[in-house]
């Protein structure tokens, strides 16, 4: 498995823009698609967005569509998420995932997380 370290989140009033930040550990990056995830208080973990391992194709919930953007470095064994006009309602813990292909939105799908981030956004 690939160990994965978020980092990034923060305060940020609404409208505003932060940049998550994923960092997987060893040589095989690239065999992992990657994905994004967050959970709210007393809410379950919701699918956010995945990269295939190519970076060739990205998938969005339909809530960040238009505002958040995935992309992956190589070079970097990073994965990022732009996110852009943030709501309150974007507020959670954020979870960065890997598994060897993407298979869709399940977090039972992703067999490797990290410890998550928190982002706020106030009001």
């Amino acid at each position: 498995q690939v160990q994965l370290v978020e980092s990034g989140g923060g305060l940020v009033q609404a409208g505003g823009s932060l940049r998550l930040s994923c960092a997987a550990s060893g040589r095989t990056f690239s065999t992992y698609a990657m994905g994004w995830f967050r959970q709210a208080p007393g809410k379950q973990r919701e699918f956010v967005s995945a990269i295939t391992r190519s970076g060739g194709s990205t998938y969005y919930a339909d809530s960040v569509k238009g505002r958040f953007t995935i992309s992956r470095d190589g070079a970097k064994n990073t994965v990022y998420l732009q996110m852009n006009s943030l709501k309150p309602e974007d507020t959670a813990v954020y979870y960065c995932a890997a598994h060897r292909y993407y298979r869709g939105s399940d977090p039972a799908n992703y067999s490797s997380w990290g410890q998550g981030t928190q982002v706020t956004v106030s009001s």
